[in-house]
C-alpha cells in the first residue's frame, strides 16, 4: 500500500503548474483546446473533477504527452486519499485476506 505521509501533487496542480502557467493557458484557452466547457477545466484545475480514461486521453493529445501520465497522477491522489481517510481506514482494515486451501 501507499505509505508516503507527504499528499502527492493533484491533476489540478499539476495542470497549473506545470502546464497552464508555462504555456500562459488561461481555464477558457485550455477548455477550447479540449473542446470542453470551461467548467470542466475549471473543476479539474480545483480538485473537484477526477480525471476518467476519456479526459486522459484528451489531456494527452492536447499537451502531447500520454494518457498514462494523467491517470497515474489521479491514481496516486486517489490512493493517498483513501489511506488517510479516517472512513476509508477503517473500511480497508475491516477487509481480511482469503486463506487458500493447499
Amino acid at each position: 500500500m501507499l505509505t508516503t505521509a507527504r499528499k502527492p501533487a493533484t491533476v489540478g496542480e499539476i495542470l497549473i503548474e506545470e502546464f497552464m502557467t508555462p504555456m500562459g493557458l488561461t481555464q477558457g484557452a485550455l477548455a477550447e483546446a479540449m473542446g470542453v466547457p470551461r467548467k470542466h477545466v475549471n473543476e479539474l484545475c480545483n480538485q473537484r473533477r477526477a480525471v476518467t480514461a476519456p479526459t486522459a486521453l484528451i489531456l494527452a493529445r492536447v499537451f502531447g504527452n500520454s494518457a498514462d501520465f494523467w491517470l497515474n497522477v489521479q491514481r496516486r491522489t486517489d490512493l493517498w486519499e483513501a489511506m488517510h481517510s479516517p472512513r476509508e481506514r477503517e473500511r480497508i482494515e475491516r477487509a481480511r485476506p482469503l486463506t487458500v486451501a493447499a
